[in-house]
C-alpha cells in the first residue's frame, strides 16, 4: 500500500505531465532571473537544453540551485549539464515530439548543452473542500506535509 507521500508525489508529477513550459529561476551573486523553458520530465527529473552563452548558463555554473514554477506548482532542485543535447536520444525523440520548433532550430546547434534537475523540495496550494492547503513534499526524505492556510 502507499503512503501518503507516493500519492501525493505522483499526483503533482501527473498533474505537471510528461511536457510542459515551466519558469526556470536560476541566482548567482544576489542576482535572481527568471525565465519560460521546454521542459521534457521523464520519472521525476526535469530536462531542458540551453546555450552555453546564455546567462542562466553561467548562473547554474555557479549557483546549481534552481527553481521551477508551473501553475499551483513551486519546485526547488539541484541543476547539473548532463551534455549536447543529441547525446540523449530519448530526450531527443521526446523534445521534437513536444517541441518540433525548439527542436529544430536549437538541438543541433554546438553551444546548446542538456541538462537534468533533480528536485528536493515541492510545495503545492490546493483546495480541500472549499478551503486552501499548503502542500509540502520533501523529496531526499520522502515526507509529505499539509497544512491549512488560514485565512
Amino acid at each position: 500500500m502507499k503512503n501518503n507521500y507516493d500519492i501525493k508525489y505522483n499526483e503533482i508529477l501527473k498533474q505537471i505531465g510528461d511536457h510542459a513550459k515551466i519558469v526556470l529561476a536560476t541566482s548567482h551573486n544576489d542576482r535572481v532571473s527568471a525565465r519560460k523553458m521546454s521542459f521534457i520530465i521523464k520519472e521525476g527529473l526535469f530536462y531542458f537544453q540551453t546555450d552555453i552563452t546564455f546567462h542562466k548558463y553561467q548562473d547554474i555554473q555557479a549557483n546549481k540551485n534552481v527553481a521551477l514554477c508551473i501553475d499551483n506548482i513551486q519546485i526547488e532542485g539541484i541543476c547539473k549539464e548532463i551534455g549536447h543535447p543529441l547525446d540523449h536520444q530519448d530526450f531527443c525523440h521526446d523534445f521534437k515530439t513536444h517541441f518540433l520548433s525548439s527542436y529544430e532550430n536549437y538541438s543541433h546547434l554546438k553551444n546548446e548543452r542538456l541538462f537534468v534537475i533533480k528536485p528536493t523540495f515541492i510545495q503545492r496550494w490546493n483546495y480541500i473542500d472549499e478551503s486552501p492547503i499548503i502542500e509540502q513534499l520533501y523529496i531526499n526524505e520522502e515526507k509529505y506535509y499539509e497544512k491549512q492556510y488560514l485565512k
